[in-house]
């Protein structure tokens, strides 16, 4: 049975699938500094926040959505990743192999 998803819930999956696009227009070098980018801030925006906290989600849309339409500029062709990136990528491949 599935779950029917609120808009608050389609606002975000709509931003998320966004950035994703987003990602494959940029330089095949840099696609996957960019994935890790959003799949990270994603991940901690989503964690730091109360899945009844409507406000501060509405306004972590709204911040995505600005942030997102810099990134999506052509002339942005690369991206910085931090250490906290790049352990939190190793963190999570490294549970999902051992956890196979």
């Amino acid at each position: 049975m599935s779950l029917r998803k609120s808009g608050l819930q389609k606002e975000v999956l709509a931003l998320y699938r966004r950035a994703l696009r987003m990602v494959r227009t940029k330089p095949v070098l840099t696609q996957p500094k960019f994935l890790l980018f959003v799949r990270y801030n994603f991940h901690t925006q989503a964690s730091s926040v109360s899945p009844r906290n409507v406000a501060a989600i509405e306004h972590l849309i709204r911040r995505g959505r600005r942030q997102l339409e810099m990134y999506e500029q052509p002339s942005v062709r690369d991206c910085q990743i931090s250490r906290a990136m790049s352990d939190w990528e190793q963190s999570r491949s490294g549970s999902r192999t051992t956890s196979q």
